[in-house]
């Protein structure tokens, strides 16, 4: 029993760094987020930081990690939307891009994210993402949609199509523009692994 207890307390001390740090982590940025005033803002201390992540950089990682879960359960609801699998796999490559218009998502994500923690394609939540784009690619080679092409190979054009359009849009001075322009493209991209264009 208190070893179950323990384990609720540290679940419990985490989830609080990590809504803190996200919290300052979208406000000020990753560079100017101090840790003494994010752990003192929930009560704890530099230490339970230090236990918990590591360091600055390992709750950023942290941060990403849930932020890049709750855009996949996103975009996966929004290709659960679709009428088959294509455009399923099309509405949730095109949800991802879509979501670099969000501030949260543009700052921590994919602008501190990058230049704090390396190159997003090798986050683990990236390679989870690539997992998902494999197995909606071989299902399409089953129903005779895509044409001869390595799956993975693909997914990860695909993939990596996706979150460079999401970077360059989080980057932009005209997001909205630049949206318009990355989602036609991504999806003239995707097309030409169809069989026949729709």
């Amino acid at each position: 029993m208190a070893t179950k207890r323990r384990s609720e307390m540290m679940e419990e001390t985490r989830a609080k760094l990590i809504g803190a740090a996200r919290k300052a982590f979208a406000e000020t940025g990753y560079a100017a987020a101090s840790m003494d005033d994010l752990t003192a803002a929930v009560g704890l201390t530099r230490g339970a930081l230090y236990h918990n992540f590591g360091d600055k950089r390992g709750l950023l990682a942290a941060v990403v990690n849930q932020i890049d879960a709750e855009m996949a359960a996103r975009a996966h609801a929004m290709a659960g939307e679709a009428a088959d699998t294509w455009g399923a796999l099309l509405a949730e490559g095109v949800a991802y891009i879509g979501m670099a218009l969000d501030p949260e998502v543009q700052r921590i994500v994919l602008r501190d994210g990058p230049a704090v923690l390396g190159d997003p394609s090798q986050w683990p939540s990236q390679n989870a993402c690539l997992q998902t784009t494999i197995e909606a690619l071989s299902a399409l080679v089953e129903e005779g949609v895509l044409k001869p092409v390595d799956v993975e190979a693909a997914a990860r054009l695909l993939n990596g199509a996706a979150l460079n359009a999401a970077l360059w849009v989080a980057a932009s001075e005209e997001p909205q523009v630049v949206l318009d322009k990355a989602v036609a493209a991504f999806r003239a991209l995707a097309e030409g692994l169809r069989h026949t264009a729709s």
